[in-house]
């Protein structure tokens, strides 16, 4: 029996496990690299076609998202995960693929112009789709024989609908070792699901630590806060624009915003519309809705059994098409417009965004983190003039932001997690970044006086001998320079340098030519600044 680390190791997404037990080559989890790698990662060690299943802990494409480029490589076997999780799955790899090959498409042509090669994407629909046929749902703690001598069983993680923790039992020659996978461990008191579930013992833990060194602040009273921020608004004559992700976060959006109109929290606009603008937002919804029985904590459950959808109210309009998206602008009386994507990097939130901007009555509201370099970071840090669609938009609405009830345990709940599990012989932290991983497993080693160990990709260890039997050593990503051997880039380094120039010797010219350089170099940035 041995492990060995592939993804997730010291940052925080591309979570991939790669085990050796029974005869039989798993993984469990294959997700996709997202943002910017720090360090190396090692290549599954063998061929697609020669893994004999997948393991899933939910449906986040940091855990799932390269199960299509799998199956585009020869892998035909089972993805055992979850019921919700297998649903959502279902959508959201399709979305994926459906990305792929529109960047891929989008850069193709691009690359046409210049006389390159076209760009293939990296993985198909049809890869997608072969991926979703190879689900096998599972239910919550329902042990499941996969194979002779290995058995799993779903524990519910409380970070998304369907999210798990795996419990992994080998058996091979009469020696029996229990490993647990943490998956992504949510936090208390988040609305609609469940708190995430303890498990009892292990032998081993394979955990995250995404917030492994942070406490979070004390949770905003999110429906008062919203509440003021719609009244404000509409006060006004304004719309409020939420870019939000389209499987969680907006799902949370609608539950609050249905007891704001439950409890009358909104004054002189009664039946104010809410659109739901993302085909993948309204497909998950339906799925939320599918899974309540298995999922929903006990507060949405008691909704549900007076006969009220948590998450569905009067005023609610769902819109798929693109005719019905562009139709919301001739809606002039105040509404709430929900759209993907949540950092306003792609989506029909950039169309809601050129038409609601550049009026001061509006508020373009943020719930959810804004990564850098994103279109919704810009705005959060105050631009107040943004690109879209080649246009120029000048930023008059309120831009506020409200954070939501993280979906992440934070360091408190991953050590409780961790304390409740008896017997445990090692635990090794992965899906944080170093800082945070090295940081939890030195507060596991203190708090529980347990072994802990953050791994590398390439790590390997014995399940059977207890050893790390390969101690990878970080190898960072080599960084590519901007200008090595592209001329246009120098040509364009060199104008900039005769710029300054310019403007270092500009010092004793007369005041009007100096704004007019200056008018001159602010038009340049406004049409070139992205």
């Amino acid at each position: 029996m041995k492990m060995m680390f592939i993804g997730a190791t010291h940052e925080v997404t591309g979570s991939c496990t790669y085990l050796e037990a029974c005869g039989k080559k798993f993984l469990v989890d294959f997700g996709m690299q997202q943002g910017e790698e720090f360090f190396e990662k090692v290549q599954i060690p063998v061929p697609p076609s020669a893994i004999d299943f997948v393991l899933l802990t939910h449906a986040h494409i940091d855990h799932s998202g390269l199960l299509p480029l799998l199956f585009a490589g020869g892998f035909k076997g089972e993805i055992h995960s979850t019921v919700a999780t297998a649903n959502l799955c279902s959508v959201m790899l399709r979305d994926s693929a459906h990305i792929q090959e529109f960047e891929a498409e989008w850069k193709s042509r691009k690359a046409k112009r210049r006389g390159e090669d076209y760009y293939e994407p990296l993985y198909t629909m049809d890869d997608a789709v072969g991926a979703i046929e190879l689900f096998v749902p599972h239910e919550y703690d329902t042990p499941v024989e996969i194979c002779d001598g290995i058995s799993v069983s779903f524990r519910d993680a409380g970070h998304l609908l369907g999210s798990s923790s795996i419990i992994v039992r080998l058996t091979e020659k009469n020696e029996t070792r229990t490993i647990v996978f943490s998956g992504d461990i949510g936090n208390i008191n988040q609305p609609l699901i469940r708190d995430p579930q303890y498990i009892d013992s292990a032998d081993y833990v394979v955990m995250e630590s995404t917030y492994g060194k942070r406490v979070h602040n004390r949770p905003t009273d999110y429906t008062t806060a919203l509440a003021e921020i719609l009244q404000k608004t509409f006060d006004r004559g304004g719309n409020v624009i939420i870019p939000s992700f389209a499987v969680g976060r907006t799902q949370e959006i609608l539950y609050f915003i249905r007891q704001i109109k439950s409890d009358n929290l909104i004054s002189g606009h009664d039946g104010f519309h809410v659109y739901v603008d993302s085909p993948l937002a309204i497909e998950a919804t339906d799925i939320f809705i599918n899974n309540r029985e298995s999922c929903y904590d006990e507060e949405a459950l008691s909704f549900v059994r007076q006969g009220i959808n948590p998450i569905s109210f009067n005023g609610l309009i769902r819109t798929v098409t693109s005719d019905d998206s562009r139709a919301i602008n001739d809606d002039t009386r105040p509404k709430v417009i929900i759209s993907a994507s949540g950092m306003c990097e792609a989506g029909r939130i950039k169309h809601h965004l050129k038409h609601n901007l550049w009026i001061s009555q509006n508020t373009v509201l943020f719930v959810g983190y804004q990564a850098r370099n994103t279109l919704g970071r810009s705005l959060v840090e105050g631009a107040k003039k943004v690109k879209l669609f080649g246009e120029t938009i000048h930023v008059s609405a309120e831009i506020k932001q409200l954070p939501g009830v993280s979906g992440h345990a934070d360091m408190n709940g991953l050590t409780a997690w961790a304390k409740a599990i008896s017997g445990v012989k090692r635990y090794f932290i992965v899906h944080g970044d170093a800082d945070s991983a090295d940081g939890f497993a030195q507060l596991i080693r203190d708090e529980l006086s347990t072994d802990s160990y953050a791994p590398y990709s390439g790590t390997e260890f014995d399940l059977i001998s207890d050893e790390i039997t390969v101690n990878a050593k970080p190898i960072p990503v080599e960084k590519k320079s901007q200008n090595t051997g592209n001329i246009c880039y120098n040509d364009l380094v060199f104008a900039a340098d005769r710029l300054s120039r310019l403007i270092s010797q500009s010092g004793g010219r007369a005041n009007a030519d100096m704004r007019k350089l200056t008018e001159a170099i602010n038009r340049l940035c406004e049409d070139w600044e992205i």
